[in-house]
């Protein structure tokens, strides 16, 4: 299976640094999937009048209103062919926030054929679904960000209500980690939430199958 990353990036794929290329290559067939362990340096949030809106994404693992430094962090990638028959690969964030609870920020990003885009679906119901465009910078580093976003019924965010997230993930070579830095910042609102931070992976071998369930959507979108 080609990883939703190669279809989403053509030819640019190639031009990500190695260890990237690698991580985003994961496909089910070299490696079922890839778990990263680190620390984000810093979580923060907008004003306080965003947090309402937090809580309410916390209970179906979109965004959470916590911040803070020095936040132990796990990501998990998984690849598999979603129930639709479309190439998949799993974003389950975790962020140890206090000594006593965690946050995930779940994700299953999608290769639509029929749209020629990559989906990224929100949350453990994918109630949300958003259009997502890459680019690889100069250094090798893949860069990513959101445009249309969807309600599972199909009807579109209004442009002033829509949160707009921008993505860098590189490899710093010189440190033997990957770097992240988050933003999702909304058109009325100002900034909403982000992280920034690194991590180390380890890749699970194709033999290592099935996907864990706890990383699986409790529901499917069909919608793209």
């Amino acid at each position: 299976m080609t990883s939703v990353f190669q279809h989403a990036l053509g030819a640019d794929f190639d031009r990500l640094h190695p260890q990237l290329r690698r991580r985003f290559g994961v496909d089910g067939d070299a490696d079922l999937g890839c778990v990263g362990t680190g620390v984000m340096d810093q979580v923060w949030r907008g004003a306080a009048f965003t947090s309402p809106f937090l809580h309410f994404g916390a209970q179906r693992h979109i965004l959470f209103p916590e911040t803070g430094r020095q936040v132990p962090f796990t990501i998990e990638n998984y690849a598999y062919t979603d129930s639709y028959g479309r190439p998949t690969l799993t974003f389950v964030r975790t962020f140890q926030v206090t000594p006593h609870r965690r946050r995930r920020f779940d994700a299953t990003m999608v290769w639509s054929t029929r749209r020629e885009v990559l989906v990224d679906y929100l949350g453990t119901h994918q109630h949300l679904a958003v259009d997502l465009h890459l680019a690889v910078d100069t250094t090798g580093a893949l860069t990513i960000r959101s445009g249309l976003q969807r309600f599972r019924n199909g009807l579109s965010f209004p442009g002033v209500l829509t949160g707009e997230a921008r993505v860098r993930e590189w490899y710093d070579q010189r440190a033997g980690h990957f770097g992240i830095e988050v933003a999702v910042t909304s058109r009325r609102f100002g900034p909403l939430f982000g992280y920034t931070g690194s991590f180390t992976v380890r890749y699970v071998g194709p033999d290592r199958a099935p996907v864990p369930a706890a990383v699986r959507p409790l529901r499917e979108n069909s919608r793209e």
